[in-house]
């Protein structure tokens, strides 16, 4: 790496819904941190094989079709444990022991500064 260029940590946002997905993708961005969209389980689940630097996850729970974001979270806390997840939702509010550990969730409308500190939280 070239002196004076910084890495920022690397979150993967996944969202379903397209305006949702470019408010968190700003709010990460925002918060100082490398963001990657994915559009749902599968998707996401290519990125985190294909890349090691993903420190965080911040995913809606209903992702439309395929696997939900519970599931998503608790298979990413089994093949990837260092990985911080935060979930959202404005639908679904999840038990404490369906979140996976270490996990945080945030109800839809979240509040963007709560995130942010979250985020910088789990990454440091």
């Amino acid at each position: 790496m070239a002196s004076g260029q910084e890495t920022r940590p690397v979150v993967l946002v996944i969202e379903d819904e397209p305006v949702m997905r470019l408010m968190a993708l700003d709010l990460v961005e925002d918060a100082g941190f490398e963001a990657l969209e994915a559009y749902g389980a599968a998707d996401a689940m290519r990125l985190l094989e294909t890349r090691p630097d993903i420190r965080l996850v911040f995913s809606d729970i209903d992702l439309g079709t395929g696997m939900d974001g519970l599931r998503l979270a608790l298979a990413i806390r089994d093949r990837w444990p260092p990985v911080g997840i935060i979930m959202t939702s404005g639908k679904v509010q999840p038990r404490p022991e369906e979140m996976p550990a270490r996990g945080r969730f945030f109800e839809k409308p979240y509040r963007r500064e709560e995130v942010a500190t979250a985020l910088l939280e789990m990454a440091a």
